[in-house]
């Protein structure tokens, strides 16, 4: 068999693409064939100071055009995504190996809506950057240069949680996506020209975190990171970050609970499990705001666990070019090592093993899968519980009773997301004030590409999406008159 053509994704600096030293290189696999589709330069510190300067040159000029125009922007860049959705979603499955389907409705789709609603918000005026507080005028100015350290799991979606804000408030970037899925970048910088981005105003740097991502947290032109990724890199960047004193947001890991509510009848039940399972398998479970605990009441653990099974037998590994798949591979060989190796640490803590497992699934002799799989009786004290997987393994937990539920769902470093089902919206709302997280869906509720994002404790610091994730990206200065 012929290897596939790869395709070669440069730096974009000052509005001119550059690829490096040709033999250093970072290749990039489709992890569903493990083949090499694409490389992109292995950056230097050189190249993210000839970046920054780009963006700290570029900066005056657009801070001072006006919002209105900068959110012109902004909606072309929107614009241009939605027009290219097709192109991006067929991009992102080969790179991260995410379904088909799930990339064109999110992962090609949401960057869009999002950013979208940046622009909606600065155009109509319903945010403001300047109000009067007796004889003072605040004034919210842009940050500066901001550094954007993007993952591989949602990567486009989250270049652009960062990206349209920073443009909007006059910010200027320079942008460091994940190594592990770069290639989409190609597609958003013909889409940045354009909408009509200047140069420098958007700069992207690839390399790995530690030479790239490390270069851009202490740069000293920086004057703000914005990072996506886990809680131990989240805490490499805030630390290269402390040298200059720089602003850092954090959007990092989490374990989210999916709190099953005891007044649920059968009905109930089966639909808080089915959406329950849906969440946690949901990008091939590589979602930081997964519910991977799933809290049912004792008394009906084992009935949870058994429509649990039944609802990730539909989850069958396949090709994620296929139109009917629904779970996709990891998105390379160390996660998928990293996914079996907690599956056989549940097993050996002593939590059941309801359905998959550590073994590869059958009829697929390339690609990096894993089996679907559902562990029961899982106690507080096991890796599983408390650890973040990034795979499809759900945790099943019984509790004794809701202050129980809510005690085992705190029980947690992290505080990203999750969500409650309850017979009453009112029961399920309560319950919800409870959990120390910063979002919760009830019964099912649908993602706001308005509402604050963002997590406590481990899970982070700061906003991303609507009018909280745009304050991120300002300064306030009050002048007294």
């Amino acid at each position: 068999m012929a290897a596939p053509a790869t395709t070669r994704t440069g730096h974009l600096i000052n509005g001119t693409t550059s690829y490096g030293d040709e033999n250093d290189v970072i290749e990039v696999l489709n992890p569903a064939t493990e083949q090499v589709i694409g490389t992109v330069p292995a950056g230097t510190q050189a190249d993210v100071d000839a970046a920054v300067a780009a963006a700290r040159a570029a900066f005056p000029a657009w801070a001072d055009t006006p919002a209105e125009e900068r959110a012109a922007v902004v909606r072309r860049i929107s614009e241009g995504i939605t027009a290219r959705r097709d192109e991006i979603a067929r991009q992102i499955s080969a790179e991260v190996g995410v379904p088909i389907t799930f990339a064109t409705k999110v992962q090609a789709t949401l960057p869009a809506a999002t950013s979208a609603g940046v622009a909606d918000l600065i155009s109509s005026g319903e945010f403001a950057f300047t109000e009067e507080i007796g004889n003072s005028l605040v004034v919210r100015e842009p940050i500066g240069v901001v550094g954007a350290i993007t993952p591989w799991n949602y990567p486009l979606h989250q270049i652009m949680a960062k990206l349209a804000p920073a443009l909007a408030t006059g910010c200027t970037v320079v942008l460091k996506p994940s190594e592990v899925a770069p290639l989409n970048t190609a597609i958003l910088a013909e889409i940045l020209t354009e909408a009509g981005v200047p140069n420098g105003v958007v700069n992207i740097v690839h390399g790995t975190g530690p030479v790239v991502g490390a270069a851009i947290s202490e740069h000293p032109d920086v004057d703000m990171v914005s990072f996506t990724g886990s809680t131990r890199a989240g805490r490499a960047v805030s630390a290269a970050a402390s040298e200059t004193i720089k602003r850092v947001a954090l959007e990092l890991g989490g374990k989210s609970a999916n709190v099953v509510l005891d007044d649920l009848d059968e009905a109930g039940l089966a639909k808080a499990v089915k959406l329950g399972v849906a969440n946690a398998f949901i990008n091939g479970g590589q979602s930081c705001n997964a519910w991977t605990r799933m809290l049912v009441p004792a008394s009906r653990h084992d009935e949870a666990v058994e429509l649990a099974v039944a609802a990730a037998a539909k989850y069958v590994p396949a090709d994620p070019s296929d139109q009917a798949t629904r779970l996709g591979p990891m998105v390379n060989e160390q996660q998928r090592d990293r996914v079996v190796g907690f599956i056989r640490a549940g097993a050996e803590a002593g939590a059941t093993l309801a359905c998959g497992g550590p073994e590869k699934p059958d009829d697929l002799d390339e690609g990096f899968y894993v089996r679907p799989t559902v562990f029961a009786g899982v106690t507080e004290d096991m890796a599983i519980a408390q650890e973040e997987i990034f795979g499809p393994v759900l945790s099943v937990m019984p509790y004794d009773d809701t202050d129980d539920a809510v005690r085992i769902a705190n029980n947690s470093l992290y505080g990203l997301a999750g969500a409650v089902f309850s017979d009453s919206d009112e029961r399920a709302l309560e319950v919800a004030k409870r959990l120390r997280t910063g979002q919760v869906d009830i019964n099912g509720g649908s993602f706001n590409p308005l509402a604050p994002f963002g997590g406590y404790k481990q899970s982070g610091n700061g906003r991303e999406f609507g009018a909280y994730g745009i304050e991120e990206f300002l300064e306030v200065k009050s002048i007294q008159r």
